[in-house]
């Protein structure tokens, strides 16, 4: 009976710890709301000449946020997180334009996005050929 007794009282003061600035908070704040009701979408990318991000220099870096709208300082922000909807957020997901010719000149482009889309952290490098070859797969996502 005493060994019942101790369990129910550990549990009871294991749920109060656990609980109490739960109820505490509710109290204090009663009927508030979640800050959004979007899952936050809000990435930087770069873009610089190099074979990979650990040896290029960012060139240029941008702001993209696609929740609960497009902005920040991407010069085409809506038409960036359109793309990006549209293949659900997988950057390898991204083709290049099929009427886009590039030369072969080797001057390779390395492009890097970190931060968070829809929820979930994102960290994404890819090399491109040149910047033409960048321009064709980003379309405006990468026009920066």
């Amino acid at each position: 009976m005493r060994n019942t007794a101790r369990w129910a009282a550990a549990l009871g003061l294991t749920a109060a710890t656990v609980c109490g600035p739960l109820i505490g908070a509710a109290a204090a704040a009663p009927g508030a709301a979640p800050s959004s009701l979007y899952a936050p979408s809000a990435l930087v990318l770069t873009t610089g000449h190099g074979a990979d991000a650990a040896t290029a220099t960012p060139e240029r870096a941008v702001t993209l946020n696609c929740a609960p709208s497009a902005s920040g300082t991407h010069p085409a922000a809506a038409q960036a997180c359109a793309e990006l909807r549209g293949v659900g957020g997988d950057f390898d997901a991204l083709k290049p334009a099929g009427d886009v010719m590039c030369t072969k000149v080797y001057d390779p482009v390395v492009v890097t996005v970190q931060g968070v889309w829809q929820g979930k952290r994102v960290a994404y490098e890819r090399t491109f050929g040149n910047m033409c070859v960048k321009d064709a797969v980003g379309g405006s996502l990468f026009a920066f």
